[in-house]
């Protein structure tokens, strides 16, 4: 039984976790809905505790991760110019990515028309939330706290902090190099941390899919049944072909690797349904499995999370069409331009907004004059596509780390190649062999 239990993998054993979640799940659904038993100590207590403790585990790790990785990153560099260099390809990138899904979501839109012949005259309202000026988003960049930052999770805050330190190790000459030092080994225990977690993993998706779909109402779902067909239909394909064709042409890699490497991060980010929770798993994805240098990777890594939302951005696009399509209001070509402007902008200018996806998508409503009243029909499946979402946000947030990491000489191809590449560094063992691992 344990030498099986060596033999499966991580990705295996999270993939079973998930499966036998959802199947659980629906059982407690179909079966045991109407066993208040069932529901009260097993649905809403174990599965929910288990599932709580998985992702705030995970959520423990960010901010140090981000704050540790990242000065060790920066205070690596040799000179600023490099920094600048990066930071203009990564957001350059990140830009680029979120027009074309934005372009793509619209297309879909149209091409199918989820909304044509859905009278949606309903009586539902959504408050919008106020977002940000891109003004106040730079201004609220810089932290007047770190140490309230950290205790925020104000990812933008925690990273231009990191930068500046990092910057100030690296000309700080023997005291710095000391501090680096520490620092670097911080890294390592935080990256072992990282794995410890990753071993935990498979119970903790089990309980997160097994209490989400004994609650999830699949009859909004099917009343829903075209706009979620086409919103996945094309999240899976910029998710698999438009990030392919990219990594392909920037990078000259085989991006069947990398989408292979990608399966842990992946499971994670649709279990979580969140870019930030996940963002240790995709840390550990891009440098030990992709072999991208911590210092691209400490950098397009949380900046991704926070301000890269293909996958948002393409809810938006199919969200606008079904919503002008179901209210019988026709968009022009002007119209179509300006939601691919607004929605490509407010994705760094939401940064770091609760519900940021709702709170952009009424941006675009407003901007195109649709009713932002719509948002509320299509709140009801929004649950099961915003795990989707995430998946294919840090898909991207990892193709970009790839492209950025090669194009400046810091990714290790061997590495990448090779299919075993951090699988060793995953392992945990308690016992007195884990130094000889560990050699």
């Amino acid at each position: 039984m344990t030498t099986d239990k060596k033999k499966m993998s991580l990705t295996a054993r999270v993939l079973l976790g998930m499966c036998l979640g959802i199947l659980a799940g629906f059982i407690f659904r179909t079966l045991l809905g109407d066993v208040a038993l069932v529901q009260e100590y097993v649905v809403d207590g174990l599965l929910q505790v288990g599932g709580q403790i998985f992702i705030a585990s995970l959520k423990m790790l960010v901010v140090p991760l981000i704050f540790v990785s990242l000065v060790c990153g920066t205070s690596s560099l040799k000179d600023l110019a490099t920094l600048g260099r990066l930071g203009g390809k990564t957001l350059a990138f990140y830009m680029v990515t979120t027009a074309i899904a934005i372009s793509l979501a619209l297309l879909m839109g149209n091409l199918f028309k989820p909304g044509e012949g859905v009278d949606l005259t309903s009586a539902a309202t959504f408050a919008a939330k106020e977002a940000p000026t891109l003004g106040e988003v730079i201004v609220g960049m810089f932290p007047t706290n770190p140490i309230n930052s950290m205790a925020e999770g104000n990812t933008l805050q925690i990273i231009v902090f990191a930068v500046l330190f990092g910057i100030a190790i690296s000309l700080a000459g023997k005291p710095g190099e000391r501090i680096a030092a520490l620092f670097s080994d911080f890294n390592e225990v935080i990256m072992k941390l990282v794995s410890l977690l990753m071993n935990i993993a498979p119970y903790g998706v089990f309980c997160l899919m097994a209490q989400l779909f004994s609650d999830l109402g699949l009859d909004a779902i099917v009343n829903l049944m075209e706009y979620f067909l086409v919103l996945a239909g094309t999240l899976l394909l910029h998710g698999l072909v438009t990030y392919s064709i990219m990594f392909r042409a920037f990078t000259g890699l085989n991006p069947l690797i990398f989408l292979k490497k990608m399966e842990d991060a992946i499971m994670f980010a649709f279990s979580t349904a969140s870019s930030n929770a996940t963002i240790p798993v995709t840390m550990e994805t891009a440098t030990r499995r992709m072999g991208v240098d911590n210092k691209v990777a400490a950098f397009t890594v949380p900046l991704g999370a926070t301000i890269n939302m293909d996958g948002t951005a393409i809810m938006q696009g199919v969200a606008t069409a079904f919503i002008a399509q179901a209210f019988n209001i026709d968009l022009s070509f002007n119209d179509y331009m300006m939601v691919i402007m607004t929605a490509t902008l407010a994705s760094v200018g939401t940064a770091g907004v609760p519900g940021v996806g709702l709170v952009m998508l009424a941006m675009v409503l407003n901007q195109v004059g649709l009713p932002v009243e719509g948002i509320a029909l299509i709140i009801g499946v929004d649950r099961l596509l915003d795990m989707i979402r995430t998946a294919v946000n840090i898909t991207g947030d990892s193709v970009v780390t790839c492209i950025v990491g090669k194009s400046e000489g810091a990714m290790d191809v061997d590495r990448f190649n090779n299919p075993q590449a951090g699988k060793k560094e995953e392992e945990i063992h308690f016992s007195s062999s884990s130094s000889r691992h560990h050699s």
